[in-house]
């Protein structure tokens, strides 16, 4: 999921650059969703690891 928001980030650099300035605002918008999810899966992820078993 980090891969496609920086994927989209790049969409929408260059399509900031080239004076495409609503695709790049969606591209970013996406980008920063895809992000955000990004990092709340890992916080998920981090606080649900595996525990040792009580022996």
């Amino acid at each position: 999921m980090l891969y496609y928001a920086l994927v989209f980030l790049i969409v929408g650099l260059v399509a900031g650059a080239l004076g495409l300035f609503g695709i790049a605002a969606i591209a970013g918008q996406i980008s920063w969703v895809l992000f955000v999810l990004a990092l709340v899966f890992l916080v998920i992820h981090l606080a649900s690891g595996r525990r040792m078993p009580i022996r």
